[in-house]
């Protein structure tokens, strides 16, 4: 599965996704920082992307999830750092494995 990983999340996050199962990139990666999301996700469809993961909790009411390009999974967190971020990868993982037909996901931090 190829997935990117937005600009405000910290790019240590892409090494905790197997390698042998994601090909994980940033917005860095790619060359598209200061990209703004309608033009991203043109890009995503574009490059072939499976998934976004994003932490803006707004994106679910900014973008029609019936024309999204790909999954989108949004962590709502406290604070984006990679301490509050990292615990989520289970859950990441996991739903990335189930077949689904909301292409938009919030996945909560544990309070």
């Amino acid at each position: 599965m190829k997935i990117l990983l937005d600009e405000n999340i910290d790019v240590r996050f892409k090494r905790l996704f197997p390698a042998d199962i994601h090909e994980v990139y940033t917005i860095r990666d790619m060359g598209w920082t200061g990209v703004k999301n309608g033009a991203l996700l043109k890009l995503l469809e574009e490059h072939g992307f499976d998934c976004w993961i994003v932490v803006d909790k707004n994106l679910p009411y900014q973008q029609n999830p019936a024309k999204l390009p790909c999954l989108v999974i949004v962590l709502d967190v406290f604070r984006n750092t990679l301490k509050h971020i990292a615990p989520l990868i289970l859950v990441i993982l996991t739903r990335l494995s189930e077949v689904t037909i909301n292409k938009i996901i919030v996945i909560s931090e544990e309070k």
